[in-house]
């Protein structure tokens, strides 16, 4: 219990939010953050075992799509479309990391590969305009009424944000799951030494498939619920190569072995890009881009576990530093 009782505290703290009169603007950087360290921190559940993948914008624009094409074209509920793009994105996983695995395609090999189907998912988007609109973007049909539970469509943005705050806390939880699991040592010692684990025992092409599965199945609920709030999608936004590699520069700069890194990493990229917004507008097409790349070098030389994880190594220093600054007992 006294474990659990500072979670209990913030969740209680955080679902008060929306009563504190904050307005749309601050109300919608929160859902913002929240959609967003959601997927951060599926990527994380592979980006901490050494498996790097650039293509996470591909299960996030299948998520997307797949969700309002169902809404759209057969009037397949939300709620409906979902479970489908979530087996979808699994499915695709599978395609793509089993022959990987099987034939130990990994390091840089492994990350151009799952760029390429960021790539390949993007094009393919494009390629089907008469459905998804095609780079234009499509936009979900609007429901019947304003506030649509079936539709997952809400006028107001308090209904939302609990909804993003479900769905953030159940990444949390699913993070925390893996971390506490024996597959977490699995992991660790696959990403080691491969070879040394396969002889004593270890599947490693299934311990390998399974997280990325899990990954990528929630990065397509990401996908789902960032389409839902912002009732319009294109292609460079949900599943290009520039989305993919936010996804890497937000989990790095927050901290990637940290289970709140991500979330921070979303707090960072969004401060950032909004700051982008009101200095300079868009008069500077791909400087948020340009930005991200030499952030991303920066943290990775010099701040290579991210804010998070370098504030709590400071603070574990600072408390051994005055452990051993203590005066010893008199005998």
């Amino acid at each position: 219990m006294p474990r659990i009782l500072p979670w209990l505290i913030a969740v209680a703290v955080l679902a008060t939010i929306p009563f504190l009169g904050l307005g749309n603007y601050y109300l919608h950087l929160l859902i913002t953050i929240l959609i967003w360290g959601f997927i951060y921190t599926s990527w994380s559940l592979m980006g901490r075992f050494g498996l790097v993948s650039l293509g996470h914008g591909a299960f996030l624009g299948i998520g997307a799509y797949t969700v309002t094409l169902l809404w759209n074209d057969a009037g397949l509920s939300p709620w409906i479309g979902i479970p489908i793009a979530m087996v979808f994105a699994g499915i695709v996983a599978v395609l793509i990391g089993y022959p990987c695995f099987r034939f130990r395609i990994v390091g840089h090999y492994f990350a151009l590969v799952t760029l390429a189907l960021s790539e390949v998912v993007r094009l393919t988007i494009v390629a089907l305009r008469d459905n998804t609109g095609g780079s234009l973007g499509i936009t979900p049909r609007s429901a019947d009424t304003p506030n649509s539970l079936m539709a997952l469509q809400f006028s107001d943005k308090e209904t939302f944000f609990y909804i993003a705050l479900a769905v953030w806390l159940f990444g949390l939880w699913i993070w925390k799951l893996v971390d506490r699991s024996m597959a977490r040592y699995a992991l660790e010692a696959i990403s080691e030494e491969e070879d040394a684990s396969a002889s004593l025992g270890m599947n490693v092409t299934r311990t390998k498939l399974t997280i990325t599965v899990v990954s990528a199945m929630m990065t397509a609920l990401g996908g789902v619920l960032y389409a839902q709030y912002q009732l319009y999608i294109n292609p460079e936004t949900m599943s290009g190569i520039a989305i993919s590699l936010q996804i890497v520069f937000a989990v790095i700069a927050g901290g990637m072995y940290v289970q709140l890194g991500p979330t921070v990493g979303a707090v960072f990229t969004l401060m950032l890009a909004e700051s982008l917004r009101i200095l300079v507008g868009h008069d500077v097409h791909g400087l948020d881009g340009t930005i991200y790349g030499l952030l991303l070098v920066l943290f990775i030389i010099f701040m290579p576990k991210g804010i998070l994880g370098a504030l709590l190594s400071w603070w574990e220093k600072r408390g051994d530093a005055r452990e051993q600054a203590k005066p010893a007992p008199a005998e």
